[in-house]
């Protein structure tokens, strides 16, 4: 099988931007043209590539199968023009960020405005979930976990880690008795298939018969409803204290001790085959910086 790398390079940004169409306009080539070129390709291969949808291509099984060697060429050929080349290269291209919706949210998007100013030709992608993509299939180019891999294949570029605190609306504060226990709050929390997360099963542990007055499967939704003063969360102290988000900065802090084991962590990860492409090295570099500021 005689694959070329100016094929390659095709298939990479079909798979990168989700259409045929979006990597058209990328490569600056006609849709029939880059069409044409894919069809070249699966025909060389043997099998389709994509499935071709109304909202756009994904990746067949074969296609999952020649990921992980396009993306490896890739890198090579980046390391190549960099060692052959005496100018100044700068990054370009996708990079896909998975993260939890929190951080998604406070930390992914603002710091996207910060690289596009710097960087106009790196484009931020954010896949924001509770689930931990495959970054080996190229599921996503980073991620941001609050457990550390275990993957040999995965590096652990940074991490972070902060007292885990409770929270409430300062209405909701002031009418909950004076130095109160965990149990004498109403919790809001995950709903299923998220109820068997970290927090709940803390919780679960810290107060008998545990049963939250208000979950939802959606952490904007859960920020929501303790503004509105519904109840109490448990969140990240450094994330109120960074916080943008107007109605993290509204809550309070009580003077709730959890234990010392109330530390939450977050975990930059990057696939080994990745880490040196220019353009997921700018974006790790820029998270490790703001990793720095939340120290």
């Amino acid at each position: 099988m005689n694959l070329r790398w100016d094929d390659l390079k095709l298939f990479l940004a079909v798979h990168e931007q989700g259409s045929l169409s979006g990597a058209a306009r990328l490569l600056k080539l006609g849709q029939p043209t880059l069409s044409r070129r894919i069809a070249g390709l699966e025909e060389i291969v043997g099998e389709a590539l994509f499935e071709r949808q109304s909202q756009g291509t994904t990746l067949t099984a074969a296609g999952q199968k020649l990921l992980p060697a396009a993306q490896g060429m890739a890198e090579w050929a980046n390391e190549a023009e960099l060692g052959v080349t005496k100018q100044t290269y700068l990054p370009e291209g996708k990079v896909r960020i998975a993260a939890p919706p929190g951080i998604a949210y406070e930390v992914v998007a603002p710091l996207a405005a910060k690289i596009r100013k710097l960087h106009p030709g790196v484009q931020i992608e954010v896949l924001s979930g509770i689930e931990t993509l495959n970054l080996g299939r190229g599921e996503a180019d980073l991620s941001l976990r609050t457990q550390k891999p275990t993957d040999a294949d995965l590096v652990c570029v940074d991490e972070i880690s902060s007292a885990m605190r409770v929270f409430t609306s300062k209405a909701y504060a002031a009418q909950i008795p004076p130095n109160p226990v965990l149990a004498d709050l109403d919790w809001i929390s995950w709903a299923a298939p998220y109820d068997e997360l970290r927090t709940n099963q803390e919780l679960s542990a810290l107060i008998p018969n545990f049963k939250p007055v208000f979950t939802s499967d959606d952490f904007i939704v859960q920020i929501a409803a303790c503004k509105a003063g519904v109840g109490a969360m448990i969140l990240p102290q450094v994330l109120h204290r960074y916080a943008g988000l107007r109605e993290l900065q509204e809550l309070q802090k009580l003077d709730i001790d959890l234990g010392p084991g109330a530390i939450g962590s977050l975990y930059l990860v990057c696939h080994k085959r990745h880490r040196r492409l220019p353009k997921v090295q700018l974006v790790m570099d820029f998270i490790s910086m703001e990793f720095d500021s939340l120290r």
